[in-house]
């Protein structure tokens, strides 16, 4: 069965693809913008049909009013194999950045974070198959595109998986909350790096903890304790970012 995106940058992002072959584009009749005139012009180049539809035709397609008159039918979303992705930056030559989550469920933080990771060059990320949030379309929209060139892996053991990256001589370092873990800021991320962040809710489970060389705390000095999911993924990565480019 097909997938679905919306929203004028993601669409543009999908009909560009070479991840995900973009199958069918359907536009509102009227009035059209010049980002959807763009897109029409996208498709005319890719080979993809056009679909003119009413606004309440698309409305029933998404499922609600937010796709900004455009929604692009694509294949399936395939997750990259562990080994492949180990593969790919082997490959490379580079220092490894990979972010893994711990327990993301909300679509809206898992998008955001993987714009995040996309702009700070991660070169993959690791989701867990359980108590996790899957691709939606909700996702693809809010990662504005990011979804079709950050590689996203999906393992069936978290803790296993970083056993795996730590035997591959990757530094894994978990992002927590405590007084004691080591702040973000006095840790050199310049290494082979894998970020691992917890859960919007618990944070890091405890098996995903002590599976980590070292916990790293961003400091706070308002008086709420913690950052959103994603607000706090995008500190980190963008500080490793930093440091890796200095």
């Amino acid at each position: 069965m097909a997938d679905l995106i919306y929203g004028i940058n993601a669409v543009r992002e999908g009909l560009r693809s070479t991840r995900r072959r973009p199958l069918a584009l359907f536009v509102q009749r009227e009035p059209q913008s010049p980002r959807l005139q763009q897109l029409l012009k996208e498709a005319e180049k890719a080979g993809v049909k056009v679909g003119r539809r009413e606004r309440r035709d698309l409305d029933r397609l998404a499922g609600h009013g937010h796709h900004q008159g455009a929604v692009l039918e694509v294949e399936p979303f395939a997750y990259l194999a562990l080994e492949d992705l180990l593969e790919r930056w082997r490959v490379s030559k580079e220092p490894a950045f990979f972010l893994v989550l711990d327990g993301i469920t909300d679509p809206h933080n898992l998008g955001a974070i993987l714009r995040s990771a996309d702009g700070a060059g991660c070169q993959g990320v690791i989701v867990a198959k359980d108590r996790a949030c899957p691709v939606t379309a909700v996702v693809d929209k809010v990662s504005a595109g990011a979804l079709e060139h950050v590689p996203l892996c999906q393992v069936t053991n978290l803790a296993r998986t970083l056993d795996t990256l730590r035997k591959e001589g990757v530094w894994v370092y978990g992002l927590a909350g405590e007084a004691d873990a080591a702040s973000l800021y006095a840790t050199d991320l310049r290494g082979d790096l894998a970020l691992v962040v917890g859960s919007e809710g618990a944070g890091l489970r405890p098996n995903t903890r002590s599976h980590c060389d070292l916990l790293l705390a961003i400091p706070m000095y308002g008086q709420v304790p913690s950052l959103n999911a994603s607000v706090a993924t995008s500190v980190a990565l963008f500080e490793a970012l930093r440091q890796r480019r200095c």
